[in-house]
């Protein structure tokens, strides 16, 4: 059957067709979609792990015990699961092992841009790279064949256009599968030094027999051009870009497999056309690989090593006839990213920010707590890197900073990676304070669950960590909950456990506001008689109040109620729209 598909829900439909029976994911834009739709198979079966690391190990288990597995991450997840990916390089598998890493290019929704084919030559993995959802679905079940034909995991690589973008796909039947019998093998599985050795030459053999497949591969292809003037190599959604600014005039070498790339395959295609163009997103891997081959490709003194291209940028740096966009004659105002109206953080962050504390913060939405007007931010380096950090730069100051610094992390990165620095904080004993969001959800993705809300993928019970108990555990004595609502007693509880001469830990609970779950107050309005214009309320940067002609005004359809505005007025001029009786 055909249907237009999105791009991740494909390489879940590929995973569900090829027989996969285990998938361990963190989510992670723009890769979660991957997991979320194959949890829909009853099929194969489903979980958030709490970090990449932990769904590689997971993946790697499965196929040990014979079955096909899959892992899924966005690009910086893969730098937190790069420990067992280099060594399963070594292992080698035993059911099929499938790993999805979702690049973004542009930086959507993250903290770097990178480049993830150069994990495939470093850990000497292959790697496909679809450019449609139809090749998702088709390269997650070949990625199953070439894994278990050249005992390899195998690398599939999407990026936030493949990856949200939908096309036409043809859906086609699952193919179950026996498990393969685990059979103990000290020599291939156990990687002592002394096992390893005798393993790496295994992979590099391995590495040119994928070279030599790569050669012949369908997804490797040549499409042929009317003018041979120039030439172009390139992969993934570029592709689709060439193939729309230049149709069939210049032939095109599209690469499905971005690791290992073929050879002779390259030095033919460029001896048949005057000029050799490489076109690719970010870093210049196609070309420096082009280059080693005794070619003299243009590149990147073309195209840039930075954001996502277009058809108009493609367009421009070939030559090509650009289409113009029509340009509105109004400017459109800008729309910066704001915590959401009734976000629980907001109140935790402005008494952050009245405190004047330095605040390290985390991956997550709460940090939009660095945008204006709350500003209440210093740093955001990596999950986890709020609490490490903390302990460093305390140790490196002293008295100095303890009592006005500050750790902020979300519930989900905590679980993630703040464990360890907690577990730091405690063993070393630096005077710091962590601040624990727990907003009871994964909320920048999306909404998924984590091992503190009590639920699994499905939404079904599971197994709920204690936040305050785990941190008592950890050797913390000061641990304490509040509402961050609650303007008054999270300046009490910043200013006392600031105060305090030993770690601490203060836990700001509140669901997100977004979730369908929370019930929430009626709107509030303001009495424009009482109001005298001052802004108190604007502190926040609540995206439900605005001021119209000189008094505050609110957005009755973003007002959630949470009074934390109400708590700034200092003429009382907020009221609750709640009809009595």
């Amino acid at each position: 059957m055909k249907q237009l598909m999105l791009g991740n829900a494909a390489v879940a439909r590929g995973l569900y067709e090829a027989g996969c029976c285990v998938i361990s994911s963190y989510p992670g834009t723009p890769s979660t979609e991957i997991t979320e739709e194959a949890a829909k198979y009853d099929a194969i079966y489903c979980e958030w792990a709490p970090n990449e690391k932990v769904a590689m190990e997971v993946a790697f288990g499965a196929s040990l015990a014979g079955k096909r597995s899959f892992c899924g991450m966005k690009h910086v997840g893969l730098n937190v699961a790069a420990d067992p990916l280099f060594t399963m390089s070594y292992t080698g598998v035993n059911g099929g092992v499938v790993i999805g890493v979702a690049d973004d290019a542009g930086m959507h929704s993250s903290q770097n841009e990178q480049d993830s084919r150069h994990y495939a030559e470093a850990s000497k993995i292959p790697m496909l790279e679809p450019s449609n959802s139809a090749e998702a679905l088709a390269f997650a079940k070949l990625a199953y064949e070439l894994s278990e034909q050249f005992d390899t995991p195998v690398l599939l690589k999407m990026c936030t256009r493949v990856a949200h973008s939908q096309s036409l796909v043809e859906t086609g039947e699952r193919e179950e599968r026996a498990p393969i019998p685990y059979e103990k093998n000290i020599a291939k599985y156990v990687m002592m030094p002394g096992n390893a050795i005798r393993r790496h030459p295994v992979v590099e053999e391995r590495t040119r027999k994928l070279t030599a497949w790569a050669e012949t591969a369908p997804i490797n292809r040549v499409e042929e051009g009317s003018d041979h003037s120039m030439g172009i190599i390139t992969a993934s959604t570029s592709y689709q870009y060439v193939k729309e600014v230049c149709g069939d005039r210049y032939p095109v070498l599209k690469l499905g497999m971005a690791w290992p790339m073929p050879v002779q395959l390259i030095r033919d295609f460029a001896a048949k056309v005057d000029k050799l163009v490489v076109v690719e997103e970010l870093d210049p891997f196609i070309e420096t690989h082009c280059r080693a081959l005794g070619l003299d490709p243009v590149g990147k003194e073309l195209f840039p090593m930075e954001g996502e291209f277009s058809q108009n940028l493609v367009a421009e740096k070939l030559g090509l006839t650009v289409h113009r966009g029509v340009s509105l004659d109004e400017t459109i105002p800008p729309r910066p990213p704001v915590m959401c109206a009734g976000c629980p953080h907001r109140g935790l962050f402005y008494t952050l920010n009245k405190n004047k504390c330095t605040v390290l913060g985390d991956i997550g939405c709460y940090t939009l707590g660095a945008v204006a007007p709350l500003a209440a931010m210093d740093m955001t380096l990596c999950m986890g890197g709020s609490i490490s950090g903390i302990h460093g730069f305390n140790k490196a100051l002293g008295a100095e900073s303890e009592h006005r610094t500050v750790a902020v992390i979300g519930d989900s990165t905590f679980m993630h990676s703040g464990m360890t620095g907690l577990a730091n904080i405690a063993y070393n004993q630096s005077n710091s304070t962590v601040i624990i969001l727990d907003n009871s959800i994964t909320g920048m993705t999306g909404h998924q669950q984590n091992p503190t809300t009590g639920y699994n993928i499905k939404g079904d019970p599971a197994g709920k960590i204690d936040l305050e108990k785990l941190c008592h555990a950890m050797g913390f004595n000061r641990v304490r909950v509040v509402d961050p609502y609650d303007l008054a007693e999270c300046d009490r509880a910043v200013k006392e456990e600031l105060a305090a001469d030993e770690p601490s830990v203060i836990i700001s609970r509140r669901p997100c506001a977004l979730l369908k779950y929370v019930k929430h107050k009626a709107p509030l309005a303001v009495d424009t008689a009482k109001c005298v214009g001052c802004k108190s309320c604007m502190k926040i940067g609540c995206p439900a109040i605005s001021i119209k002609n000189g008094k505050a005004h609110v957005d009755n359809t973003l007002c959630v109620g949470c009074g934390v505005c109400q708590q700034l007025c200092p003429v009382d001029a907020f009221y609750s729209t709640k009809k009595e009786g």
